[in-house]
């Protein structure tokens, strides 16, 4: 499967961590079946709560990408269909080449997948909505991509951390994805 990004930055960290995501989820089916001194206040933190999925804004107020929301279709997502992912962000900092994110998939405590990429190739090789450099401002962006169909009825996590060119803090998320749980109820 190839990997790709699904948005811009935190769009494209997130989305491209869904990617990285169903690229470990492929593999754990598989498996499984044969800054300074200062101090900066941190954003609320609260769990943003779906039927299956959440998530956490685990970053600063300063930032340079503030997530807005993230929605998924379907809700609870389906393995070996179709997932799309709806990334609304403010931009803050213009975000330039060298950028980057730092993406770990874990299942329960097993780390499946550790990866660092370059968000600005990644939307290129994706022909994302949105290239570098990303100017200041509000960004909406919608992805599709394949969930493999040998996922595992387990919950995993994925960690982003996106840097600016810079190396400043870009945007912090984590995503928790629940495939113990089925459409229908049906486990």
């Amino acid at each position: 499967m190839r990997l790709t990004s699904l948005a811009l930055v935190p769009l494209l960290a997130t989305a491209a961590s869904a990617n990285l995501a169903a690229d470990a989820l492929g593999w754990a089916g598989e498996l499984v079946s044969g800054g300074g001194g200062g101090k900066v206040a941190a954003k609320d933190g609260e769990m943003r709560t779906m039927d299956s999925w959440s998530y956490v804004d685990c970053g600063l107020a300063t930032d340079a990408v503030q997530i807005k929301s993230i929605h998924v279709t379907p809700d609870p997502p389906v393995p070996g269909k179709n997932l799309t992912v709806e990334v609304e962000a403010d931009v803050i900092e213009g975000i330039k080449e060298g950028a980057y994110a730092d993406v770990t998939v874990k299942l329960g405590l097993i780390k499946l997948l550790q990866k660092q990429f370059d968000v600005c190739e990644e939307a290129r090789g994706a022909n994302a909505t949105v290239q570098c450099p990303v100017a200041p401002g509000p960004y909406k962006v919608k992805q599709t991509v394949e969930l493999p169909k040998e996922i595992p009825k387990a919950k995993f996590s994925v960690q982003v951390r996106g840097y600016t060119d810079e190396d400043e803090d870009m945007v912090c998320l984590d995503l928790f994805v629940d495939f113990m749980k089925r459409p229908g109820g049906v486990n």
